[in-house]
């Protein structure tokens, strides 16, 4: 099964992963925790240039995108599916659309032409939309890296010093890209601790599994 969690910046995706990954192994289900961009050497590197590099125009950091997105599901996701593994990935295509498309203003169509050709058709199962209001998730981020600076080095990344009007749009993506995919897109309400958000996705997991782990 393939698991993607979306969402804007500050949201909790990781923290979530971590704790539905936790989730799944005590239920007996073998997973995987990975990530756009990173999860694969190549898109380690790319992360870097993408988040922290000089700036590049819009056209090519869509392209890098997916050339990251390409190289993760050929190297990993695949892989993983295939040995019966449930897969959860901190961003994939939703990501593209609302970002790139939605935020930066790219053709949706082709958005979506080049994600298919990267992805070869690959679709998550179930997407987990952590929907938090832009400024709410934001000012998270920053909090949480001024914590993070007071013992080590941290700064924001590109994505995180856009202006609001930016991440407005973003979420705005996500929503229309909820309203358009319902079946696949559950919008998980991203107020309250941790362990209440946590509470929300395993309810809207827990329906959607195998009726049994894999052996």
């Amino acid at each position: 099964m393939f698991i993607t969690l979306e969402g804007g910046e500050g949201v909790g995706k990781t923290t979530q992963q971590t704790l539905l990954a936790q989730r799944l192994t005590l239920e007996g289900y073998a997973c995987l925790c990975t990530r756009e961009p990173g999860g694969t050497a190549l898109g380690r590197a790319l992360r870097e240039l993408l988040l922290h590099g000089d700036p590049i125009t819009p056209l090519a950091e869509l392209l890098l995108y997916a050339a990251d997105r390409a190289e993760h599901v050929q190297r990993c996701l695949l892989p993983a599916l295939a040995a019966g593994q449930v897969v959860l990935c901190d961003r994939f295509t939703d990501s593209t659309l609302a970002y790139q498309g939605y935020g930066r203003g790219l053709d949706l169509e082709k958005i979506r032409q080049l994600n298919h050709l990267a992805t070869g058709g690959l679709q998550p199962h179930l997407t987990l939309w952590l929907d938090l209001p832009p400024e709410v998730g934001l000012a998270r981020s920053r909090q949480r890296r001024v914590a993070i600076t007071r013992s080590l080095h941290s700064e924001a990344d590109k994505l995180e010093r856009e202006h609001l009007e930016f991440h407005r749009r973003v979420y705005r993506g996500f929503q229309a890209l909820a309203a358009e995919f319902p079946q696949r897109i559950v919008r998980i309400p991203g107020e309250g601790s941790p362990a209440e958000v946590a509470t929300r996705i395993w309810a809207a997991v827990r329906p959607r599994l195998p009726k049994a782990p894999p052996c």
